[in-house]
């Protein structure tokens, strides 16, 4: 029994297609490079080329996590005792695990290849798109988690959703083009 295939709408092949551009763009930019030059710091900022990818591999499927399961994907829980003043202004006495987490995305870890983040993007590439051609609906929306920099009462709908990661990738790839002309004068566009 072959499965019938499913055309996506048109708006659906635009937002996909503005991703997979974004996409390009940031993975482009680490084309080439040894493990050690892509965990290099060119500039003044502490970002790297693999972190960059990183973390917007994480930023996707967070984003897209909270599309299909709403703001239970995204918890941003503190340590008991602690306030969000204190974290803001990283006073805090303990961090939550999330946080933590969040900061490594930013650096090439020991043991990490560009290779290996090459394909845990890709593979959360492939997981969202078939949740973008799955959704019934784009404009189907959950209450965003709580959280300082998100509006107190705000839904966010998967299309705003994955405006969101499109805007978010294409940021981070005109950073990583940045930084990729620092390390050796190349841009990645």
């Amino acid at each position: 029994m072959t499965t019938p295939s499913v055309s996506p709408d048109p708006e659906r092949t635009d937002l996909l297609a503005a991703l997979a551009e974004a996409r390009a763009a940031l993975t482009a930019s680490v084309r080439g490079l040894s493990d050690e030059q892509a965990g290099r710091t060119p500039t003044v900022s502490a970002l790297c080329l693999g972190g960059l990818v990183k973390h917007v591999t994480a930023m996707e499927e967070g984003w897209l996590n909270f599309a299909v399961e709403g703001p239970s994907a995204m918890s941003f829980a503190l340590p008991d005792g602690v306030t969000w003043e204190d974290f803001m202004a990283g006073t805090a006495r303990e961090y939550p695990k999330w946080a933590i987490d969040r900061e490594k995305e930013f650096r090439m870890l020991p043991g990490e290849t560009v290779t290996g983040i090459l394909q845990a993007y890709g593979q959360v590439a492939a997981r969202s798109e078939k949740i973008i051609l799955a959704a019934p609906d784009l404009s189907a929306s959950h209450p965003l988690p709580e959280a300082p920099w998100n509006e107190p009462g705000g839904e966010w709908s998967v299309r705003r959703v994955l405006t969101h990661v499109i805007s978010e990738t294409s940021q981070h790839a005109g950073h990583a083009d940045i930084l990729r002309e620092a390390l050796d004068g190349r841009t990645a566009t």
